[in-house]
């Protein structure tokens, strides 16, 4: 048995050390490969995968899960924090149904179950009104739960106390409301308004200006006046006073700045913004043609009627001079000549009549004002301010002004009160706007050149190292091919004694090639001889 394992490990030896050192390598990265992929496939192969159970549970919760988990004999994990355990995988489901039946989790938070379970004669009115408390309000929680990134809710309810007596006035119930979000999560506005919606609907007497929401980083989801859109917040205002005033100030810095240098020009500008969104309808009767006030003629109706000629005068009594007469008797007048005409003219004219339904937006300019220093070439030298390029930044100023301006709000300005809105000082800047602004990074040039030359070295140094990897496989080749040829013994054909024979051999086989007509003639001779 040593005799036979003595010989294979000669023979492995020996074959070993037959093997050039590239065959070497190769037999080594394949036995180092094929052992690494087994070992993998082997850990991927058995081991467990894990995944939550249950998530965000209270430690005391996470407790008696582990320890029912542990009576089954289930492998489990406690994730880090105590608030989530982990299950192998393919056993997630079925674990939920096992310990949904036994009633776990249970977080001792009632529900509306509470009552039906807990209801006898033995609760007072105080102990009720607290179960039901307690019970809206984890109810709500579970409701604002299922919204999409909130992990957890704590709602807080304050019910108003009913009184016996009556009374006009109606108490007003409060809410207050905890978000526990995910990290990075935000709320659009359409989500805090059905978030709004969904808890004050949930509540008898409850206004959304009653409800208070927040986040765990003390973060107010605060709800904007839907009557309008544009938002009338305080905060709201400010922000888009300011982006007015940023870009009308930038507008002018750039156009200013360009003129005499971006250093050389410093502007301000305060403008008062209004507000206020109107809504109006307009019911108008104008004629169709306004120069003459007149419109369309649709019909026209002329009565002309005229008399000449004698006739008997007016008589009669009047009823006051003759209560009985009964208005019949009359006294007869004098005849007489007389003219009489009469013209009647009836037109029925059309006018125009405009109905307008206006919405008048808000953020109007009401009134706007530009403030501007420039600094002259020469700094200490108000007199080198080249002439007439003040009158030109002011009229400039005053374009913007006027075409900034709302017309309705601030009519015709006439020249004195478009002066009035603009200021350019002229003097020496004593500091220089700070630039708070992060300066471009530059790599400099000999960054580049260095890193061309690195580049170039190590490229030098691999094309060497490969040369002489090279180098050295040939020689390996070579010494190898040496090292066959000098192991195989070959006898070398030309050693050979030359005897009489050999040389009558060659002399013959030089005749042959040289004078084939005489050998062929001294082959006959020696046949004949025969």
């Amino acid at each position: 048995m040593n005799e036979r394992l003595a010989k294979i490990r000669a023979d492995i030896r020996e074959f070993w050390s037959s093997r050039t050192k590239n065959q070497k390598i190769t037999y080594i990265s394949s036995a180092s490969a094929v052992i690494l992929l087994a070992a993998l496939l082997t850990f991927f192969l058995s081991r467990t995968e894990y995944a939550p159970l249950y998530s965000d549970v209270p430690r005391a919760e996470i407790g008696r899960i582990k320890e029912a988990l542990d009576s089954q004999g289930v492998p489990n994990r406690v994730a880090p924090g105590g608030t989530s355990i982990l299950v192998p995988k393919e056993r997630v489901d079925e674990l939920l149904v096992t310990l949904a039946v036994e009633g776990i989790p249970s977080s001792g938070t009632p529900n509306y179950s509470f009552f039906t379970e807990n209801a006898g004669f033995g609760m007072t009115d105080n102990e009720f009104n607290m179960a039901k408390l307690s019970t809206m309000q984890n109810e709500l929680a579970s409701l604002i739960k299922g919204i999409e990134g909130v992990k957890d809710a704590k709602v807080m309810i304050t019910l108003p106390n009913e009184s016996v007596f009556l009374n006009d006035s109606v108490q007003q119930a409060s809410a207050s409301i905890v978000l526990k979000t995910d990290p990075g999560h935000q709320f659009t506005e359409p989500q805090i308004r059905a978030l709004y919606t969904l808890v004050s609907k949930s509540l008898p007497n409850l206004s959304t200006d009653d409800i208070v929401i927040m986040n765990q980083y003390s973060e107010y989801y605060d709800l904007r006046d839907d009557t309008n859109p544009y938002g009338t917040s305080l905060t709201d205002q400010m922000a888009i006073k300011k982006t007015i005033e940023r870009d009308l100030q930038r507008q002018v810095q750039m156009m200013l700045g360009t003129m005499m240098g971006q250093d050389k020009v410093v502007v301000s500008v305060t403008t008062d913004i209004d507000f206020h969104l109107e809504n109006r309808e307009e019911n108008l009767v104008t004629p169709v043609d306004e120069e003459n006030m007149e419109g369309i003629a649709l019909s026209v109706q002329r009565i002309t009627e005229s008399f000449s000629g004698t006739g008997a005068g007016a008589g009669g009594t009047p009823e006051a001079e003759d209560p009985t007469d009964n208005r019949t008797g009359f006294v007869e007048g004098t005849f007489g000549n007389g003219d009489y005409e009469r013209i009647e003219e009836t037109v029925n004219n059309e006018v125009n009549r405009i109905r307008k339904e206006i919405v008048e937006s808000p953020y109007k300019i009401r009134d706007l004002g530009i403030q501007v220093m420039v600094e002259p070439p020469t700094p200490d030298d108000p007199a080198s301010m080249p002439p007439g390029l003040q009158a030109d930044i002011e009229r400039i100023l005053s374009t913007v002004v006027r075409t900034s301006l709302d017309k309705a709000a601030a009519g015709d300005l006439t020249e004195e009160e478009l002066n009035e809105k603009i200021v350019v000082s002229v003097q020496q800047f004593n500091g220089k706007p700070a630039d708070f602004s992060e300066p471009p990074t530059n790599i400099p040039w000999w960054v580049y050149a260095i890193g061309g030359a690195l580049l170039l070295v190590i490229g030098i140094l691999v094309f060497a190292y490969f040369r002489k990897r090279r180098r050295e496989r040939e020689l390996e080749e070579e010494l190898v091919i040496e090292e066959q040829q000098a192991s195989i013994e070959v006898d070398d054909i030309n050693t050979e004694v030359e005897t009489e024979g050999t040389l009558r051999r060659k002399q013959l086989e030089k005749m042959a090639k040289e004078k084939p007509e005489e050998f062929a003639k001294l082959l006959r001779t020696w046949i004949a001889e025969e």
